[in-house]
């Protein structure tokens, strides 16, 4: 099975991702681990990332597009995945389409984890406290809500349109939330 995990910033995409790939044996690609890898290392492509980061801006579309599509490739066309954090826009969304169209390896599912911002920004002010995680104070936290509002909230309507669309209540415990993303992917093991 081919998904696309989508949701806010702190919604628990990768949580659910992990939790289900691990489960079902299933590839989880983040993004997000991709690119903190990329800035771990102090690449050149890193540093640029890093910069962007901090801003709270969201990383170009061919950075990501280019990762993506790579690994993609490298999996094969049988490989179960789950993408996480990726498409952002319905410009990553076309090229996701281009991708899966040349291997012949079209989505299942979208994913769509929806949880309140407020509840977002105190779970991220949690988690970098937690973390050490200096990218998420406030500020930047809702900064990435608007700009997820205005770049990644489109998705859910476009997957919506192809009947990939599975919503779910994201501001439950993480046992409930796993059960409900198996049952709404016909996986009926019950929690992931």
């Amino acid at each position: 099975m081919r998904v696309v995990f989508l949701g806010p910033p702190g919604a628990g995409k990768g949580t659910q991702a992990k939790r289900l790939a691990d489960a079902r044996g299933w590839a989880h690609l983040s993004t997000g681990d991709m690119l903190r890898a990329a800035m771990k290392a102090g690449t050149p492509t890193g540093l640029e990332v890093k910069a962007i980061v901090e801003r709270g801006d969201l990383v170009p579309d061919g950075v990501v597009d280019a990762l993506i599509r790579e690994r993609l490739t490298e999996l094969g066309g049988d490989a179960g995945y789950i993408l996480d954090g990726y498409p952002r826009k319905l410009s990553q969304a076309k090229a996701l389409s281009v991708v899966l169209a040349e291997l012949k390896t079209p989505l299942d599912a979208a994913v769509y984890i929806d949880v309140a911002d407020e509840v977002l920004v105190k779970r991220i002010a949690d988690r970098a406290a937690k973390e050490g995680r200096k990218d998420d104070t406030e500020e930047t936290v809702r900064n990435r809500l608007h700009v997820y509002q205005e770049d990644t909230a489109p998705l859910v309507a476009h997957y919506g349109a192809q009947g990939l669309l599975r919503k779910i209540d994201g501001d439950r415990p993480i046992e409930d939330v796993s059960s409900d993303v198996s049952n709404s992917l016909g996986l009926n093991g019950g929690a992931a």
